[in-house]
């Protein structure tokens, strides 16, 4: 059986979070319904004026998200704001302000000009976020930056046999291994042949020691 007091805290949660949605709901369909109405007033009738709200409101999740990722935040900020001053733009317009009958020539200028705003804020938000692989491998050679350095104790260096002669080889995280292989499994189902170490240093960034050791793992 759940515990009474459990129960309790989760039923305060599921309340708490209840009231948020109704309250985010509400507040998105008066939101839509104002874009709608100034859309319609200034010329956009039928379908199109139904388009505006869905336009505005989908640049303003693109642009939130873009700031909770952490990338481009000048970006993101810009066109959040953009987003923002139209919604509420059109809030306030229909509070009486003005003449839902008989908008002005400017108003009509900035409600045609919005896809074209729209649609280049969008690509420019959604082409401008990097992938994940390359976040990756971003992160596994800026650690190895880091190591490279690091200064390391002093040791004794350790007498090699004469017939096995010592080579350094550079330790590679096993990151950056995994990553290469399915840099050098991407460029063989591309090309049909296996990867060659310029092409492998190129891809993954590394210096050409690093490329070497990575390519002799593969």
């Amino acid at each position: 059986m759940p515990e009474p007091g459990r129960s309790d805290t989760t039923r305060a949660q599921l309340a708490r979070i209840d009231a948020v949605l109704v309250q985010a709901l509400i507040a998105a369909a008066l939101s839509f319904a104002h874009l709608h109405d100034v859309a319609s007033a200034a010329g956009q009738d039928g379908w199109k004026a139904w388009a505006y709200p869905v336009s505005v409101d989908l640049l303003l999740v693109v642009a939130w998200r873009r700031l909770r990722s952490g990338h481009t935040k000048a970006a993101a900020w810009c066109w959040f704001v953009i987003a923002l001053a139209a919604s509420l733009g059109a809030n306030v317009a229909t509070a009486g302000l003005l003449d839902m009958t008989d908008v002005p020539a400017w108003l009509r200028i900035l409600v045609a000009g919005w896809p074209a705003v729209a649609f280049l804020g969008g690509t420019l938000l959604a082409h401008s976020a990097p992938t994940a692989t390359s976040e990756n491998a971003a992160e596994v050679i800026e650690s190895i930056e880091d190591q490279e350095d690091t200064p390391e104790p002093a040791q004794p260096a350790p007498t090699p046999a004469p017939e096995q002669p010592a080579v350094s080889v550079p330790p590679v995280p096993a990151a950056l291994v995994q990553h290469a292989r399915k840099v050098a499994a991407e460029h063989h189902t591309r090309t049909g042949a296996p990867i060659d170490t310029p092409t492998l240093r190129a891809r993954l960034g590394v210096p050409a020691h690093m490329a070497d050791a990575i390519a002799a793992q593969l």
